[in-house]
């Protein structure tokens, strides 16, 4: 039977004689606040029932002990999609679970399939049906109920059998060293903890602002994303998503002009008014080097014939689409960035001899 844990001691415990692999997934919630709050921490040291620790990270002290197991190098960890999981660990224990493995990554690089769940890979390799009935639980509450502890409990309760399968798929392909860039890659990441520099490029609205009001927006941008990580409050909190383009396309020159604008929109942040028109009108130091966001005027033949190369070499590879490279890294080689991000690595030894030709018919090699 899983076990309930709720003192340090039975984690440090864990490190002095630490197992080989172990097991992890996290139950968050983060509906009220821009960071994770940590509700849940599954540990399995093993594969039976009583192997599986049910961590309260709010207990005193657990936070602490919790930090101490994830940094041990001697367990290699092992998580599915853990990209939310570590903004959650590295926030409440600040620390990563160190070395890796990410099955779901691993799914993908032995050509099972990109982006699947951990439900349905479960089925795919070991036939075992898991249940996710209690995925929107408040797992904040406390006691759990006994559905909760049995669905948390599920989450890592198959993980190391799993990892044995596909570990075993990627040597034998000899591709256990892309898992472990891409996993590095993410730990990184994570560790960085940096705010995308380039925020409005990801907002389709900014499309259609000239360069001036792009400018404004990317100010904006970066001002609610440095208010929302100090309050820890959502983004769309600080300023919604729609009103900060209307703001950049027609900048108020006052605060009587912006109240007057806020009037209109109800959820405009009227309390931190000021701030929003400093925002709005304090220059950043780097925004001439500012990219803009397009509508797409690139070459569509030259960029559907990275896209087949791409194509070909991922069937050749036997991987699923999207692994190589996505649509924003093959436009980000077409607008002449060096093999930007996971480009670098071991997908440019793959993509190189492929890509370099279409590349330099464009005049970007």
């Amino acid at each position: 039977m899983p076990h309930w844990i709720t003192d340090p001691a039975a984690l440090d415990a864990l490190i002095a004689a630490p197992p080989a692999v172990l097991a992890l997934d996290t139950e968050f919630v983060r509906e009220r606040t821009y960071w994770p709050q940590l509700a849940l921490v599954q540990i399995a040291a093993g594969e039976g029932d009583d192997d599986i620790l049910l961590v309260d990270p709010l207990a005193p002290g657990m936070p602490a002990a919790l930090a101490r197991v994830l940094a041990d190098p001697r367990s290699l960890k092992l998580m599915h999609s853990a990209g939310e999981d570590l903004i959650a660990l590295k926030y409440t224990c600040n620390a990563l679970p160190q070395p890796l493995f990410d099955t779901q990554i691993a799914a993908a690089l032995c050509g099972i399939g990109a982006g699947l769940g951990y439900q349905r890979l479960v089925q795919e390799l070991l036939g075992v049906t898991v249940d996710k009935g209690e995925t929107r639980s408040d797992w904040l509450r406390r006691p759990l109920s006994p559905s909760q502890l049995h669905y948390a409990a599920d989450d890592v309760r198959h993980l190391a059998a799993v990892w044995r399968t596909l570990r075993d798929r990627l040597d034998s392909a000899g591709r256990m060293p892309w898992l472990e860039e891409d996993c590095a890659r993410m730990l990184a990441n994570a560790a960085q903890d940096e705010p995308e520099r380039w925020p409005h490029l990801a907002m389709r609205s900014a499309q259609f602002l000239d360069r001036d009001g792009q400018v404004r927006l990317l100010r904006l941008l970066r001002w609610r994303e440095t208010q929302a990580r100090a309050s820890d409050r959502p983004r769309s909190w600080i300023l919604d998503n729609e009103l900060a383009p209307l703001l950049a396309r027609t900048p108020p020159r006052d605060l009587a002009e912006l109240q007057k604008v806020f009037d209109g929109q109800p959820k405009a942040p009227r309390k931190l008014a000021a701030q929003v028109l400093d925002a709005l009108h304090a220059p950043l130091p780097d925004e001439d080097a500012m990219p803009l966001a397009r509508i797409d005027d690139r070459d569509r033949q030259a960029y559907k014939r990275l896209q087949q190369a791409v194509a070909e070499r991922s069937a050749e590879l036997g991987l699923p689409d999207g692994v190589l490279a996505s649509r924003r890294w093959l436009e980000a080689l077409q607008d002449g960035e060096d093999w930007p991000g996971a480009l670098a690595g071991w997908r440019r030894s793959q993509l190189e001899p492929a890509l370099a030709p279409v590349l330099a018919a464009i005049g970007n090699r």
